[in-house]
């Protein structure tokens, strides 16, 4: 599958040193429902981590849009929990868990049943569906999307309403600063706005961001990962190409990391 955004021209990797401030520090992108890629790149990570031996604990960043479009959202977010409570406990990765704006959207459906129907257009059904919530046929009408918004509340596990609540904006280790989707260009950092965190496209595509800082990102799916000069896109599109991407951060230059499989399963 080809994508068809905006494709910028590679900028010139940069001259100065970028530092993670001494951790070693692993980003992925959009999971997007794919369990299977998710825990065969947890292995790839396990296995470059164990490598390296760190001396500290190493970083986890997921980047957002854990839910819609692929199969298993609710066990994507079953995984998640998990690491996240080893995190706590102190044991392997210090995890980080950003918010995309495909969880954002679902946050919205349980707050107003009028998002039903373009949450649907855009993955919303296929979460439903992995919880146990049948979608209405069709774009639905207001009563039928009341009865599904009610149904959703009553099969989403607290823990995991609780995860999609905690969601951060934004993470920063050293010069590297992960956001879901990018920043606005020439707008300092504290009057970034988080819809444009969660959804910006284009502008900040097209254009120098001029932050003290590499941004690594999703929401923007291309055919391979992005290493440019002030960003770095991690989104491979997985829930279409079976390909879901990482990037190791250290104070060398940054190596990707993937896991492969069939569409098919």
């Amino acid at each position: 599958m080809r994508f068809n955004f905006l494709r910028p021209k590679p900028r010139a990797a940069a001259k100065v040193a970028v530092s993670t401030g001494g951790r070693l520090v692993y980003a992925i992108g959009d999971i997007h429902g794919r369990l299977d890629l998710l825990d065969a790149l947890l292995e790839v990570i396990d296995a470059d981590v164990a490598a390296r031996a760190p001396g500290d604990r190493p970083v986890l960043v997921f980047v957002g849009d854990y839910i819609d479009r692929g199969p298993s959202s609710k066990a994507v977010i079953d995984r998640l929990i998990q690491l996240k409570r080893a995190s706590d406990r102190g044991d392997g990765f210090e995890v980080r868990t950003l918010m995309g704006n495909h969880e954002q959207t679902l946050l919205q459906f349980l707050e107003s049943s009028e998002v039903g129907p373009s949450w649907a257009e855009f993955g919303g059904g296929d979460t439903l569906a992995s919880y146990g919530v049948a979608r209405p046929p069709g774009r639905g009408d207001a009563d039928s999307w009341r009865a599904v918004q009610e149904h959703f509340r009553e099969n989403l596990p607290a823990d995991h309403l609780g995860l999609l609540r905690g969601l951060e904006l934004s993470a920063r280790y050293g010069d590297y600063l992960f956001v879901h989707a990018g920043v606005r260009p020439g707008v300092p950092w504290d009057q970034q706005e988080p819809e444009d965190l969660l959804w910006i496209r284009n502008d900040f595509l097209s254009l120098p961001h001029r932050l003290d800082c590499v941004v690594v990102h999703g929401h923007t799916p291309d055919d391979e990962p992005f290493l440019g000069r002030d960003r770095i896109n991690v989104d491979t599109g997985a829930y279409a190409t079976g390909v879901l991407t990482a990037v190791r951060l250290t104070e060398s230059p940054p190596v990707v990391l993937q896991a492969r499989k069939s569409l098919r399963g």
